[in-house]
């Protein structure tokens, strides 16, 4: 059996957003183009916003500081589309508002939309964006040694542990860049360290990926009770799910490509 891509995704808005495409353009030590590439800062001000935004190394450990779905799982509800330089944000599919991402003044009525919505939220939020240092996890982690990565999803893993504790798991819970099938369950872990191709483009296995409260959410509300972090632990005796990549090329991928070791 061999590995194949059954699902390309990716988040123009970090931890907000989820968008499902047919294929992608990677870019060389960046990724995914247009995955996380806008993040909304928290708790910062303009000076520090600019910092945040421009910097990754201003933004190791500051989780605090960007909303995530960990610190402020109401967003779960929404989502953002991105497509022709449009930044749509929406609930429930239904439209809300549609921005020029170029626009400064569009980006700031949209942050004011959200807390309008949500006042829960404490001001002010600020949408940043970044396309060539995105908002990806490993960007703000000061864990890794790696800044930029492409997030990979086995889908028998999460079957198998559906299956283990009797509840259906969207694979979307995850929000994996990359997701495939054909192999047996976990079998992506015994690729870190390793170098992988796919449609000529290489790839690092760099490390599994460690999940946080936010997969206890349910998909498109802000009900945290599906604890499946602690189902991970109980299961598996890890938190783990998923391996994080970096792009040793630029190139293209599609669904359908397979994957070589």
């Amino acid at each position: 059996m061999s590995a194949t891509i059954s699902s390309i995704n990716y988040c123009p808005v970090k931890s907000v957003s989820f968008q499902t495409i047919e294929n992608c353009e990677i870019k060389k030590n960046i990724g995914i183009i247009g995955d996380r590439v806008f993040a909304f800062a928290k708790d910062l001000d303009l000076e520090q916003v600019k910092l945040f935004e421009k910097s990754p190394e201003e933004r190791k450990g500051k989780w605090n500081k960007v909303l995530t779905l960990k610190n402020s799982p109401v967003l779960n509800k929404y989502n953002f589309v991105l497509k022709d330089k449009k930044l749509t944000f929406t609930l429930k599919d239904h439209e809300i508002l549609t921005i020029n991402i170029n626009e400064l003044s569009e980006r700031e009525a949209l942050s004011t939309k959200i807390i309008e919505l949500e006042n829960s939220l404490k001001q002010p939020i600020v949408l940043m964006k970044n396309n060539k240092s995105p908002f990806f996890d490993t960007s703000i982690s000061n864990k890794v040694d790696f800044v930029n990565s492409v997030s990979l999803l086995n889908i028998q893993s999460i079957n198998d542990f559906q299956k283990k504790i009797e509840k259906e798991i969207e694979p979307s819970i995850f929000r994996g860049n990359i997701c495939v099938d054909g192999i047996e369950p976990w079998k992506e872990r015994e690729w870190i360290g390793k170098i992988i191709k796919i449609n000529n483009v290489f790839f690092k296995v760099e490390k599994n990926i460690p999940r946080c409260v936010a997969i206890n959410l349910k998909p498109q509300t802000d009900d945290n009770s599906f604890n499946l972090l602690q189902s991970l632990k109980k299961t598996y005796n890890h938190f783990e799910m998923g391996i994080y990549l970096t792009a040793l090329d630029d190139g293209n991928i599609s669904i359908g490509n397979t994957i070589d070791i």
